[in-house]
């Protein structure tokens, strides 16, 4: 990708039964386990903000960071720059928070759900990602169009899928025209996104976050960060949202994007897609024409294509893997069970609806929706698909144990991840960020460049005696 990308993740919990205490305090316990008992980082022994006191969360061995957020147990994996990496360890969030319940004991009773609408409150919670861009772009209104264009529309493979729809939609200041019932659509999020861009991301969600925060150099790069995406079960799925997603990123930095694919009513558009439920929505571009959101997708990937086709061998993976994947939508659906969340997640309830004699309405079906995200290999209903040869090997090979412990080798993650490392072991007074590590009556430590390890600066900065806490 030749670009920086983190993901994170808010968690739901479900308890079972008459399990005491309830899915309040199990974020807060398990998180306490992974850094007191597991030993999988450390924890922050300072505010971070005035909504994160000390022992709020901390940063792991792996480079990323677990934290307590609204209530919400949230991950965020360590800067990865190839697709592989940024998968795999998205998916050590999972693995982290599913071996702590099981090393509890209470792996049967409590589940971590990966998704992101509580059906009981209508409440939504968020899976961010995070893209490194280059400081000099000037975003243009067409530059802007053409990329919410394409966000709102690959929706068509990383929606996760939902029974239902936010009643009544999130913050809506204007009813959606000819709006019926929704028995099930392709987004999770797309009732609850208001805006194209906008700075705050609690209770006016935008498909872009505006904030100027790169956590990085602010010279050189800027930090893209997005807030219409799904958690997606599916390693392909998240694969495909990372990978497309990063080369658009490299069309629109090199000048080279479509100029004939802008929605007018980007957020319009992605409830439409969503609501349609198939597919095959058709939606409204700025110039009056109507097109399929699968041919704006095409003419994206058509562009991708002849623009950064044969740059590397992981585009030419990302634009063949896009180019099956739009196909395989138009003319045989089936192809993506195990791969596209959604069409996976439609087929399993439309089975068991069937069988049953159900209507989309039975709160059984919303039950079944959550258990589609349960994490736990041996509950969660994505588990049970059996997917084609191809995307079933990715899916497994997505998932690497390593990830959970050990950072990526490319990337700052890898400089930070030693210093957690030290740090278990050397009782140190430290202050960890993204971009910096500090300690007592030591210099500061800038971590500004994404790309470079540090690993030889933590090292130096660490190898002098230093005086251990009280």
């Amino acid at each position: 990708m030749n670009r920086v990308v983190g993901i994170e993740t808010e968690y739901g919990c479900l308890v079972s039964g008459e399990t005491v205490p309830g899915p309040d305090a199990w974020p807060a316990r398990v998180k306490n386990y992974l850094f007191k008992k597991a030993r999988a980082g450390v924890i922050d022994l300072h505010y971070r903000d005035y909504e994160e006191p000390p022992g709020n969360g901390g940063f792991l061995l792996n480079g990323g960071r677990l934290y307590i957020d609204m209530g919400h147990l949230e991950y965020s994996s360590p800067e990865c720059r190839t697709v592989e990496d940024s998968v795999a360890y998205d998916l050590a969030g999972d693995q982290l928070l599913q071996s702590a319940l099981e090393a509890l004991g209470v792996s049967e009773e409590v589940a971590f759900i990966k998704n992101n609408v509580d059906h009981h409150t209508g409440a939504t919670f968020g899976c961010h990602e995070n893209y490194l861009m280059k400081r000099e772009l000037q975003f243009s209104p067409r530059l802007l169009g053409t990329l919410l264009s394409f966000l709102a529309t690959r929706q068509l493979f990383t929606g996760a899928g939902r029974v239902g729809q936010a009643s009544p939609l999130a913050f809506d200041f204007e009813p959606t025209p000819n709006t019926g019932a929704v028995p099930f659509q392709l987004s999770q999020r797309a009732d609850h996104i208001v805006n194209d861009i906008y700075q705050w991301v609690q209770f006016n969600r935008a498909i872009i976050n505006a904030r100027d925060e790169p956590l990085a150099d602010y010279r050189k790069y800027r930090r893209l960060h997005l807030l219409i995406g799904d958690s997606n079960m599916s390693p392909f799925a998240t694969a495909l949202k990372v990978g497309t997603t990063a080369l658009i990123l490299t069309l629109l930095e090199e000048g080279n994007l479509p100029d004939d694919v802008i929605l007018l009513d980007a957020v319009l558009a992605t409830r439409q897609i969503s609501h349609e439920g198939t597919g095959h929505a058709v939606v409204q571009l700025e110039d009056g024409r109507t097109r399929s959101a699968l041919d704006v997708q095409r003419e994206f990937h058509a562009h991708t294509q002849q623009a950064l086709g044969g740059r590397d061998e992981e585009t030419d993976w990302i634009l063949e893997t896009w180019a099956f994947t739009l196909d395989a939508l138009a003319n045989k659906p089936e192809l993506l069970l195990g791969g596209v969340d959604w069409v996976s997640k439609k087929w399993l309830l439309e089975t068991f609806r069937e069988s049953e004699g159900l209507s989309w309405r039975d709160p059984w079906l919303q039950s079944l929706d959550l258990e589609y995200h349960n994490i736990n290999p041996a509950k969660g209903l994505f588990f049970a698909i059996t997917a084609a040869k191809g995307i079933g090997e990715f899916n497994q090979r997505m998932r690497r144990p390593a990830a959970m412990m050990h950072a990526p080798a490319d990337t700052r993650a890898c400089g930070r991840g030693l210093a957690v490392s030290i740090f278990q072991d050397r009782k140190l007074p430290y202050v960890i960020n993204w971009d910096s590590i500090s300690l007592d009556n030591t210099p500061y430590l800038p971590m500004p460049d994404p790309f470079d390890t540090y690993t030889g600066h933590v090292k130096t900065l660490l190898d002098a005696p230093l005086e251990p806490l009280g």
